[in-house]
């Protein structure tokens, strides 16, 4: 009997472990059930996609972007103290240095929170860089045409319909905290940062009118950028001397922000692909156009590139300051705020994205003779509105041309007369010539813009009709220190031997 009891305690043991384990189990998972649910929320980190949360310290994907050559004439961009307003070097981009907090950057629950927006003011310039975090822009809301087209599918459109107009909403950010909805700036912020300044359409205000603060999670986007973009809107995109206005302008908006390598681009316009775009692809990590995103885009970091109407390249026609171009190693070890080498530096960055920054082009300059290029004006199809046919402003080009050829080949010393029809190079092979170039000589005209990029040694003589007396070349080769020599016209024709007597005088100094 004793054994039967025995017996029956056991199986009872047997059959009530599972139950203890199983309720056990229960507790178990209720509990962890209770503390997930109170818990508090974490929404997304602002520089991270939304619905991935990521600790502060977690370490960021290695970047995909471009990133910044080594350039000889490189300068700090942040200095301290921030150059006086008006001087030379305020003007060619350090002068952003006032910084406007529009939105600051808050933290929520230990977490990164929210998006912000600040920006950063020339009073030189009259201008603002703006950027901002978790920033969403929406082609619906933008009227303009879709842009990137082929040329020959466009033709006749008219420029307003390549032009942004924003509706209310078209640009958003992420508020730091709840609470912070409207607009993102009012009217006057907008007159006292990003005034109009005689800009008939200023397309960078227009989107900042249109922006509006909306509280944390309710971004709504189709597509996540996640490194540094720019918002860049180009007006007179053909023209190589506007469009170098805009990769300045791109370029400081890249420097001032501190961004660690070439950022994204995209176009916030509706132009047609044009032949001066590789060069915004060389440049930049990236371009595309706002049109060819299929919703709502958001971009962890985005950066309002200023119009190229408000860099100093352009201001400089119709502004009188004081500023003569030297070298980095000069201001270097003795800094002068009335000096740049900002245009060389930049000059140097569209040669270096071009893979053309090498000691051997600049060193085998004068081992076969001494190269003159002349930068001819030759007709060719711009953009939509475009005939065809370029004005000359030079009616003998041919003969002056042909003249100059003819003379080089009698001289004791070997010169290269180089032929430059720059509408039918690729920007490599336009590059190359101006960098072996010893004297550039041409009618005024947007090829010469290409002087950014010229060597120190480089001569200038540029030949001016009565209807062209324009600053923009002279003012290049002083901001560069390049030696400049100029012919002034009685009207579009020039006497042949007016033309060789300037460039033998020329060449003299160069030992030939």
């Amino acid at each position: 009997m004793m054994a039967g009891r025995g017996h029956g305690h056991r199986n009872r043991l047997r059959r009530l472990i599972p139950l203890v384990l199983l309720l056990v189990f229960v507790v178990y998972a209720v509990s962890f059930a209770i503390y997930l649910l109170l818990q508090p929320h974490h929404p997304s980190p602002p520089d991270l996609i939304p619905r991935t949360q990521v600790r502060e310290d977690a370490r960021a994907p290695p970047s995909s972007q471009k990133p910044w050559p080594r350039l000889p004439s490189f300068l700090p961009w942040v200095s301290s103290p921030a150059p006086p307003p008006h001087t030379c070097e305020a003007y060619f981009g350090n002068g952003f240095s006032r910084r406007v907090d529009v939105l600051p950057a808050g933290r929520r629950g230990g977490w990164s929170g929210g998006g912000w927006f600040r920006c950063h003011h020339s009073e030189t310039l009259r201008s603002s860089i703006c950027e901002g975090a978790r920033v969403r822009l929406d082609p619906a809301l933008i009227a303009m045409s879709r842009g990137g087209e082929p040329l020959e599918q466009v033709m006749g459109r008219a420029e307003e319909e390549e032009l942004p107009k924003y509706e209310p909403g078209a640009l958003q950010v992420e508020g730091p905290a709840a609470g912070r909805t409207g607009p993102l700036v009012d009217t006057g912020f907008l007159n006292d940062y990003v005034p109009t300044g005689g800009i008939g359409t200023h397309t960078m205000r227009a989107l900042l009118e249109s922006a509006s603060v909306v509280p944390p999670g309710e971004l709504q986007c189709s597509q996540w950028v996640e490194e540094p973009t720019l918002l860049v809107t180009r007006f007179e995109y053909a023209n190589l001397f506007h469009t170098i206005t805009d990769w300045y302008s791109a370029y400081v908006s890249s420097r001032v922000t501190n961004l660690p390598n070439r950022p994204n681009v995209v176009f916030v316009d509706g132009h047609c692909k044009a032949q001066l775009e590789q060069t915004w692809e060389a440049l930049f990590s990236s371009v595309t156009y706002a049109k060819n995103f299929s919703g709502p885009v958001c971009f962890r970091h985005a950066i309002l590139s200023p119009l190229g109407y408000e860099t100093a390249m352009f201001k400089g026609l119709s502004e009188s300051f004081s500023c003569e171009g030297a070298s980095a190693q000069s201001l270097r070890a003795k800094p002068n705020y009335e000096k740049t080498a900002r245009l060389s530096e930049f000059g140097e960055m569209i040669v270096a994205s071009f893979d053309l920054l090498q000691d051997d082009i600049v060193s085998s300059k004068k081992s076969n003779g001494l190269n003159v290029l002349f930068v001819r004006r030759e007709d060719y199809l711009a953009h939509p509105r475009h005939s065809g046919k370029v004005e000359s402003r030079l009616s003998n080009e041919r003969e002056v041309y042909d003249a100059i050829e003819k003379w080089a080949k009698g001289l004791k010393c070997k010169v290269n007369v180089i032929n430059g029809l720059f509408a039918h190079m690729t920007m490599k092979e336009q590059l190359r010539a101006i960098l072996e170039a010893s004297v550039v000589i041409g009618a005024h005209g947007a090829g010469l813009t290409h002087l950014v990029s010229a060597t120190p040694d480089t001569k200038v003589l540029e030949i001016i009709s009565s209807m062209y007396r324009r600053p923009h070349f002279a003012l290049i080769s002083q901001w560069k220190a390049l030696e400049y020599h100029a012919i002034n016209l009685p009207g579009s024709h020039a006497r042949i031997t007016d033309v060789i007597s300037e460039l033998r005088n020329i060449l003299k100094g160069l030992g030939c």
